[in-house]
């Protein structure tokens, strides 16, 4: 484009499509706060506990110096819906063939395995980045791939067929929900 000026101004811009997407957690909270907003759900992100052990105050301000995780944590994710607890880890891998089961420390699975034994509804979402493809697994397949295989890895066949392939949309993000009333709230896929 010629300004009178004569200035030429570059207008072939270079479209990068490299991080289009948000991150699964982003995506999680916006559906979240959607399924809030409308009265849906009730699905928080749990916040880590920390002790927080030197302070330094400025301009009003109190900045953390030094702190460091009380416990581990559980889940990513609790809450209610329709009067069922449900409470989920969130993960995403950038392998295309398979999910590290290193990504879930112990302590989660044994938090899954507490919930899902007392009739809460426990799964995890994994996102395949470099398939554009998220997955919810509930804890029942979960649990039972990690009992019968000596793997260090779930392969994504794995995912494509015992778990549900989760659709991205616009509003809300990532419906997961959808899943729960597809299987009638029930926490195991048949």
């Amino acid at each position: 484009m010629k300004y009178p000026s004569g200035i030429k101004l570059n207008t072939t811009k270079t479209i990068s499509y490299d991080n289009r997407g948000m991150d699964l957690e982003e995506d999680i909270n916006i559906t979240n706060q959607y399924y809030l907003e409308k009265g849906i759900a009730f699905i928080y992100k749990k916040p880590t506990p920390i002790q927080v052990t030197k302070v330094t105050y400025s301009k009003r301000k109190a900045i953390i110096k030094e702190a460091y995780f009380k416990e581990p944590s559980t889940t990513d994710y609790n809450g209610l819906y329709k009067g069922l607890y449900i409470d989920f880890e969130a993960k995403e891998t950038n392998s295309a063939t398979s999910f590290p089961l290193s990504n879930i420390h112990k302590h989660q699975i044994v938090h899954i395995k507490n919930i899902y034994e007392n009739k809460g509804i426990a799964f995890i979402i994994v996102r395949f980045n470099k398939l554009h493809k998220t997955y919810l697994l509930f804890a029942k397949d979960l649990l039972s791939f990690i009992k019968n295989n000596m793997r260090k890895s779930i392969p994504v066949e794995y995912f494509m067929e015992k778990a549900y392939l989760l659709e991205e949309k616009y509003i809300p993000r990532i419906d997961y929900l959808k899943i729960i009333d597809q299987i009638g709230g029930c926490y195991e896929k048949e």
